[in-house]
């Protein structure tokens, strides 16, 4: 179907229609922002629910622990891990789908507006013509009547027998000037009668076929859109899929790994476990300073537990001097085998920080860069991110370093990070 021949006097239709097709995809970005939202909710979920079962640091591990804690413990790390890849999807979903398609509804509405006006304005033009031809029209009946009152006069004028030559020449002149006068208002009123059959012959068979011709290809834009972005949400998630696979293969290959003949077994804990590197956790997604506060949380976690072990150990290396002194207390070197010397090195002390980290330093820049405007609404409700709306104008403090955000400031001091694509630097 030809919108511009078969809906040419369908105005009311097409408005309509074009205004529903907008609105479904609106529909359609605030479901992905929900859909966003319900993946961060179920990653701040999980890695409560992580935190809440280890058991990093309890009392009862400090001196000993059942073999099979720790692959638990490796369970509730590959959560941890699983969370980041659905936080990572929610991000996808938002900046890939949301905010392209929201730019081009925000396009497509503009378009819209504007061939809608383009309609308005080119009726109002022939409404304007047509005024002019009823005026014209007007003007034309009313010098007819003139002009035949004048005639009507002059023939009564011949017809009286006390009217004189000068009588009659007189209104002959003025029937004259009448008739004459009436000739040009319908020669006006002729010419514009054919300029308004002109200009509506071109509004109904060429302007308004043409309008409606690139509604109807925005709106097969619209529709075309709105299928990719179908696509589009379900593509994000199905090659996300790996990355959790691989999470819930680790659990799978944690739980087959477990000897149960072994799980009764109780060991003490050796430094060089302590010393264990964790299971890394994907914290490329998060703003700068959250993913810093991150790093600096695990950090302080393994120089406590490092500290314990060194005070363990100390311990141990002094109740093995006391048993070389006195070989009736027990072997020392049963002692020995249990553990690892961590401080056997002089040159180093508990005290020294080997994970020493300064963050703060990429943060000390408080004299904006620049000025941006934001393109869309953001919710900063993230550690480390800064909420904005659209529209909004905000000083840059820190471009983008590659991690796709930026550090602005918003104008009630406001300090934080916003997705680089939601913004545009002026």
């Amino acid at each position: 179907m030809d919108w511009g021949s078969d809906l040419w006097d369908q105005h009311d239709v097409i408005e309509r229609h074009t205004q529903s097709g907008l609105d479904l995809l609106e529909r359609y970005v605030k479901f992905v922002k929900d859909r966003a939202e319900v993946e961060q909710n179920y990653a701040k979920q999980l890695r409560n629910l992580s935190k809440k079962y280890s058991r990093r640091g309890v009392k009862e591990d400090q001196d000993t622990k059942l073999i099979n804690q720790q692959p638990f413990q490796d369970v509730l790390n590959e959560l941890n891990n699983y969370a980041a890849h659905r936080e990572q999807l929610s991000e996808i979903m938002t900046v890939n789908i949301c905010v392209e398609l929201s730019r081009n509804l925000q396009e497509l509405r503009q378009e819209r507006k504007n061939h809608l006006c383009e309609v308005k304005k080119a009726q109002q033009n022939l409404e304007s013509s047509f005024k002019l031809l009823e005026t014209s029209k007007k003007r034309f009946e009313k010098e007819w009547r003139e002009a035949e009152k004048a005639n009507q006069q002059t023939e009564r004028v011949q017809q009286e027998v006390s009217a004189t030559k000068a009588d009659v020449e007189k209104a002959k002149q003025h029937a004259h000037f009448r008739v004459h006068l009436a000739d040009e208002c319908k020669n006006e009123y002729a010419s514009q009668l054919q300029k308004y059959n002109q200009e509506q012959n071109n509004l109904y068979h060429s302007e308004i076929p043409s309008v409606y011709k690139k509604l109807q290809e925005m709106e097969e834009r619209c529709i075309r859109l709105l299928a990719d972005g179908y696509v589009q949400f379900s593509e994000t998630e199905k090659n996300m899929l790996p990355n959790i696979n691989k999470c819930l293969d680790a659990i799978i290959s944690t739980g087959r790994n477990i000897n149960e003949k072994q799980v009764h077994t109780l060991t003490h804990t050796h430094t060089s476990d302590v010393l264990a590197p964790p299971s890394l956790e994907d914290l490329s997604r998060l703003p700068p300073d959250q993913r810093s506060r991150r790093l600096q949380e695990k950090i302080n976690d393994i120089q406590k537990e490092l500290q314990r072990e060194t005070e363990k150990s100390e311990a141990l290396m002094k109740m093995k001097g006391v048993y070389e002194q006195n070989s009736q207390l027990g072997d020392p070197s049963s002692l020995y085998s249990e553990y690892i010397t961590v401080v056997s090195d002089p040159s180093v002390s508990p005290s020294d920080n080997i994970y020493e980290c300064e963050f703060d330093d990429d943060f000390d820049v408080d004299v904006p860069i620049g000025q941006c405007t934001a393109l869309y609404d953001f919710d900063g409700s993230s550690e480390g991110a800064v909420s904005m709306q659209v529209g909004e104008q905000l000083s840059l403090m820190q471009e983008d370093q590659g991690d796709g955000w930026v550090r602005v400031q918003r104008a009630n001091g406001d300090v934080g990070y916003v997705p680089a694509s939601y913004i545009q630097i002026m």
